[in-house]
């Protein structure tokens, strides 16, 4: 049987476990595996881009497991009371083929969109970091405050975007998370200015400057992750270009990334390396760190193999026949019979 996790279960399972302590935990398990990157069969995904936004397959395999997730980015879906970002997927065995787990990733997705930065920012931030500004207040904006608050000490965040209402239900949504100040900015330039670590999260599909070189500080950590296809972008080339840039996948980074905006030659440094102290991370107080984070599928399969892990350990969700039995493999035309004749072929057997 295949484990299924619809959303209602999802729900369960995080308000079972607690959003802070799934955030912490899957942090800790994406870092785990980033450990592993050279053993995971990698590739950038397969988008399919239209007029108003993009579909994509998102594939990754180890030895002994194989997951995809499909996933959207409609920046327009809002208007017709549909989320920006939808998401399911599959985690399955390498040896047999056999589907482990069908589950809803759209809830999930944002979990891991902000475990990922609090893996990066763990590993390029300043340790003392108090301040975080979030530009973009929408969907992802809760997962990542709460990340960042519970996990790295961020005691206070200015945020900032164009749509009021959106701020009014991050500040509404975070009222009574103990210990975090909110603080509204009247720009993004307001929001960044005195903070440790910047994050951008706009969903608008477009070539946009959210941040400036005229808003950087010395010591900041910038976690940028809204621009994450091509054409959309939020940092000013000469952001990128003046400071260390760190990435996800360099290959898929370098079409969907910030740093599409630059020549092919520019030098990044993927994080698994950092993480594995094959390169420096951050190497200076003073120093500015950018994570040009996409999304990339390897966080997807590490999502999926810790569902399916703490669903069979709450015991939510549940077991369906996504494929056939084991028994007649051979005979699978007995599922396109009548009834009667399925039943036929059932006593005899």
């Amino acid at each position: 049987m295949t484990r299924f996790i619809d959303l209602p279960s999802m729900s369960r399972l995080v308000r079972s476990i607690g959003a802070a302590r799934f955030l912490g935990e899957l942090a800790d398990s994406l870092h785990e595996d980033f450990l592993r990157w050279p053993e995971f069969d990698k590739s950038a995904r397969v988008a399919s881009h239209s007029e108003r936004g993009v579909i994509e397959l998102m594939p990754v395999a180890d030895a002994r497991r194989y997951a995809f997730k499909y996933v959207n980015g409609h920046p327009s879906n809002t208007a017709h009371q549909l989320c920006t970002v939808m998401a399911f997927g599959a985690l399955a065995e390498v040896d047999s083929g056999y589907p482990l787990l069908l589950s809803e990733l759209t809830l999930a997705t944002a979990l891991r969109t902000a475990a990922t930065s609090l893996m990066a920012a763990r590993a390029l931030a300043r340790p003392d970091c108090r301040r975080m500004a979030l530009i973009g207040n929408g969907a992802q904006a809760e997962f990542q405050a709460l990340a960042f608050h519970a996990h790295l000490g961020i005691e206070e965040i200015a945020v900032f975007d164009v749509d009021p209402a959106a701020t009014d239900k991050l500040v509404r949504n975070l009222a009574d998370c103990p210990g975090l100040r909110l603080r509204r900015a009247a720009s993004a330039a307001e929001a960044a200015r005195g903070c440790d670590i910047l994050t951008t999260i706009t969903a608008d599909k477009a070539r946009a400057t959210i941040v400036t070189p005229a808003m950087i500080e010395p010591g900041m950590h910038l976690n940028a992750v809204g621009g994450d296809c091509p054409g959309k972008t939020e940092l000013h080339p000469e952001v990128l270009l003046a400071h260390r840039v760190f990435v996800e996948y360099e290959a898929q980074t370098r079409v969907e990334g910030d740093i599409q905006q630059l020549p092919a030659n520019f030098p990044v440094t993927e994080l698994w390396r950092v993480l594995r102290d094959e390169l420096p991370g951050r190497e200076s107080p003073a120093q500015v760190t950018v994570f040009d984070s996409v999304g990339f599928a390897l966080e997807d399969f590490t999502t999926l193999r810790y569902v399916l892990e703490q669903a069979e350990r709450h015991d939510i969700g549940s077991d369906i026949e996504l494929v056939p039995p084991g028994e007649q493999p051979k005979d699978l035309f007995r599922y396109a019979r009548g009834a009667r004749a399925e039943g036929a072929a059932r006593r005899a057997a």
